[in-house]
């Protein structure tokens, strides 16, 4: 699974498209992982449902890949609880191939389903299909304004009245995932993950620096809000 094929993520993509594989072998989810890393993938990985859930809880995907047979929970009622809030695509993965199996698997909200034992290229090739059917999120505004402030997301500079305004690293990077989805609440583990900060704490501090940056009067935040029980959110005039 080490070779890599040409890749279904378009190479203008902001992002790479982030998947999570919930397998209970192991080392068909580092084969698996590792196979799609090799193809332009971010990839998470569980064991169970009930740590898909906790990652799910923490982290944005946009396509899993869920195998059926598994300890406690199986893959089709988790994709069947999972349903009820979220329409993020699912790939259920099984040594079942009976086509009854494969109808409950779709029947309870799969995109769509692959038997094992199956050829990485085939994997590789619907997951492509899957995203490519999934209907596109909006995308941001090129330049935010905050007040006086302007921020070029795609640059992700600050300016006031033309002129630059200085961020740190990691300060520019929070700042740009924040406003690649205004409006939307990411988790403190979310953002921890995307800027490669050790804890929620460290988020916390960057969150309370980059406030007195953009906001005129940082106890009372108007624009990087935080969002209870959710996360942080950036909320652009």
């Amino acid at each position: 699974m080490s070779a890599p094929l040409p890749s279904p993520v378009s190479p203008a993509a902001a992002e790479p498209p982030h998947v999570l594989v919930v397998d209970d072998d192991r080392r068909l989810r580092e084969l698996v992982g590792q196979y799609l890393s090799n193809n332009g993938f971010r990839v998470t990985a569980a064991a169970d449902a009930a740590e898909a859930r906790a990652k799910l809880a923490g982290l944005s995907f946009d396509l899993l890949v869920v195998d059926v047979m598994m300890p406690g929970e199986d893959g089709v009622s988790f994709v069947r609880a999972l349903r009820k809030d979220s329409s993020v695509p699912v790939l259920m993965l099984t040594a079942k191939a009976e086509t009854e199996d494969r109808l409950a698997g779709l029947e309870g909200g799969a995109d769509d389903y692959l038997a094992k034992p199956f050829e990485p290229k085939e994997l590789l090739l619907r997951i492509g299909a899957i995203l490519r059917r999934a209907p596109r999120p909006a995308e941001a505004p090129q330049t935010l304004k905050l007040g006086d402030l302007a921020f070029d997301v795609a640059r992700a500079e600050l300016t006031r009245d033309g002129q630059p305004l200085r961020l740190t690293g990691t300060e520019a990077a929070l700042l740009q995932t924040l406003a690649r989805r205004p409006g939307a609440a990411f988790a403190r583990a979310e953002l921890a993950a995307a800027l490669t900060q050790g804890s929620d704490r460290a988020i916390d501090v960057q969150v309370t620096r980059l406030r007195r940056k953009l906001e005129p009067d940082p106890r009372l935040p108007r624009y990087l809000r935080t969002v209870r029980g959710e996360g942080y959110a950036l909320y652009p005039d």
